[in-house]
């Protein structure tokens, strides 16, 4: 049972809906999240029997109480989880010659199992508590210190029964600033309540490593085929794209309690899992697989800050999309509010949002709630020479050498807001996805959040611009990042040095094999080279092993101009073998070689250090 204390102010608006609607459909399906608090709802029905499938004999009850069954009397099914439980009631519904009014209580809307695709059940889906209610919560709870009741609210992730499961931990004495011991004594209770889904305790290891590498195919999964396959026939496991994923908030508490039991493993297992992602990304041919991949590179790096702003402890249902010509005046609403909490001025940024509106008014994306309703929006504007009025109120000196310099398009970011965490995460990852598709994106803010944020990302800082716009005392910053296919590789190894583009061990090596693919931006784009802060780029390394070559060959010493003549005419000149280059400089084959080698470590030496 998912019964728990009391939660009516907590549910008392899905109460109600479940009422009308039981009202007006005789078959309901009432789902959600393991201890969002579906069972609390249904006891609190009146006149209504109750079927507990946890129960043992649970399942026989149910057709004596259909064939007994009062046409007032709501039957009231808990618990309709796993393969097995589904079909049963499946058959059991099937064989009954009536039936009445039935509430199904269930994990997943069992219009995903087979037999209920077409069963005509009207769908209720609870969605997370709202902060605030977790909060008066945990103080229920008899949470009273801040920092406890933090933790409670961001780790619950919106879910009830996760909420009281950290209170408990911090009850037996477990400290806020501990989380990795909370999380484990919740893990736990999780995960005894999914065993009546998935018997046995085998797939128990394989979901923290789920959790632990964001979202796993078969070949992260070690563990074969079948398992992976019981995996996925878990209500915290949804499917997408790059294979299977925990919902949020349970991964948090799996990969955190796992973290805090096996720290060497945890790192072993993420480390392996990003130079995977790594790989996959430097081949991906696809947009949108380059827009997943690097979403999941971002979660690998396990940096704390990226994590809380992109990818925190919670799920959001909003999604985003480009707005509509009748979407002006909520447009207008979200920016007055952006300003507000910024504390810009509202009618500067009113003033710059008619500027992008006389553009396109796509130009901002729109977050929507489950409704429908606008609840953020980020001010996207692609970079051309039509929209250059619309962008220099917030680039100002930097302007021209910005849009119209070697890097022409990409997208320009001047505003973001969303209230709702988990739906503000979405935004800035669809800002991110965006910033994917068209390989450049330019940031100019006035806010010190998102100056960290982009700080981190490791965005290229152009200082700031001169007027202070939005009279808020400060003036905006500049930043941009590529995101073309050749550089992304390179830009995510630098978030995570350790994974991705790892630190030259053998720079001669690195050197020549650069060398051999300077003509191929996108062979080049592997290259640990990308890790120097000299060469963040393929560009920036194409230019620098030219630049290093070419003032090899005029140096006064011989030997060494003879060696950047040699690397001049075989990686920079007309494709030719060693043979023919060595004949043409009237070199015997073992001066050819000793002075390439001689070259190569000449340039290795030139190699600017990370501490440089």
């Amino acid at each position: 049972m998912e019964a728990a204390g009391d939660r009516t102010g907590l549910r008392a608006a899905d109460l109600e809906r479940l009422r009308a609607t039981l009202a007006s459909h005789r078959l309901v399906n009432l789902t959600g999240v393991l201890g969002a608090g579906k069972t609390w709802l249904a006891q609190k029905l009146e006149n209504a029997a109750t079927v507990d499938l946890c129960r043992p004999g649970g399942i026989g009850e149910l057709p004596k109480l259909l064939a007994a069954q009062d046409p007032e009397t709501l039957i009231v099914v808990d618990g309709v989880d796993g393969a097995a439980r589904t079909a049963a009631v499946r058959t059991v519904l099937d064989e009954a010659e009536r039936h009445g009014r039935l509430l199904l209580v269930s994990r997943r809307p069992l219009r995903a199992a087979e037999g209920w695709t077409g069963g005509g059940a009207a769908t209720l889906d609870l969605a997370p508590v709202p902060c605030a209610g977790i909060e008066v919560l945990a103080g229920a709870a008899g949470i009273g210190s801040p920092d406890g009741r933090a933790l409670v609210t961001r780790m619950s992730g919106g879910v009830p029964l996760i909420a009281e499961a950290v209170c408990r931990a911090l009850h037996t004495g477990a400290a806020p600033d501990a989380p990795g011991a909370v999380a484990d004594r919740v893990a736990g209770e999780m995960l005894d309540r999914l065993d009546r889904e998935l018997p046995g305790g085998r797939w128990r290891h394989a979901l923290r490593l789920l959790a632990t590498v964001g979202s796993g195919d078969e070949q992260l999964l070690a563990g074969g085929p079948d398992l992976f396959t019981r995996l996925g026939e878990l209500s915290l496991v949804t499917r997408g794209a790059l294979g299977l994923t925990v919902r949020e908030p349970f991964r948090t508490i799996l990969e955190t309690a796992y973290r805090w039991r096996r720290p060497l493993a945890h790192h072993t297992v993420r480390s392996r899992a990003a130079a995977y992602r790594h790989t996959l990304l430097a081949r991906a041919t696809e947009p949108a697989e380059r827009v997943r991949l690097a979403e999941q590179r971002l979660f690998l790096t396990g940096d704390p800050v990226l994590r809380s702003a992109l990818i925190p402890a919670a799920d959001s249902t909003a999604r985003v999309a480009p707005a509509r010509p009748e979407d002006a005046d909520d447009i207008s609403r979200l920016m007055r509010r952006w300003a507000l909490r910024s504390d810009f001025d509202p009618r500067r940024a009113e003033r710059i949002a008619d500027r992008w509106m006389g553009h396109e008014i796509s130009a901002f994306h729109l977050a929507r709630d489950p409704e429908g309703q606008p609840v953020g929006l980020a001010g996207l504007l692609p970079v051309s020479e039509r929209t250059a009025d619309g962008m220099e109120p917030l680039l100002q000196q930097h302007t021209e050498r910005l849009t119209a310099g070697p890097r022409p398009g990409g997208l320009f970011l001047g505003a973001a807001y969303c209230a709702e965490p988990a739906t503000h995460a979405r935004l800035l990852r669809h800002i991110l996805g965006c910033a994917v598709r068209s390989g450049h994106l330019i940031v100019s803010t006035a806010s010190p959040e998102y100056q960290v944020l982009v700080r981190g990302l490791g965005f290229r800082p152009h200082g700031s611009i001169r007027d202070d716009v939005f009279r808020c005392g400060r003036r905006p910053e500049v930043y941009t990042n590529d995101f073309t296919p050749a550089a992304l590789p390179a830009w995510l190894g630098r978030l995570d040095p350790a994974v991705g583009a790892a630190p030259v061990t053998d720079a001669v090596a690195e050197v020549a094999r650069a060398l051999s693919r300077i003509r191929d931006p996108r062979a080049l784009a592997d290259s640990r080279l990308l890790a120097l802060p000299a060469t963040p780029t393929v560009p920036d390394l194409q230019a620098w092993l030219h630049d290093a070559v070419l003032e090899l060959a005029v140096s006064d010493e011989l030997a060494d101009a003879e060696a950047g003549t040699i690397l001049q005419a075989y990686y920079l000149g007309r494709a030719s073998t060693h043979h023919q280059v060595a004949c043409r400089l009237h070199l015997s084959r073992a001066t050819y070689f000793r002075r390439l080698r001689r070259g190569l470590e000449a340039v290795a030496e030139r190699l600017p250090q990370p501490d440089a």
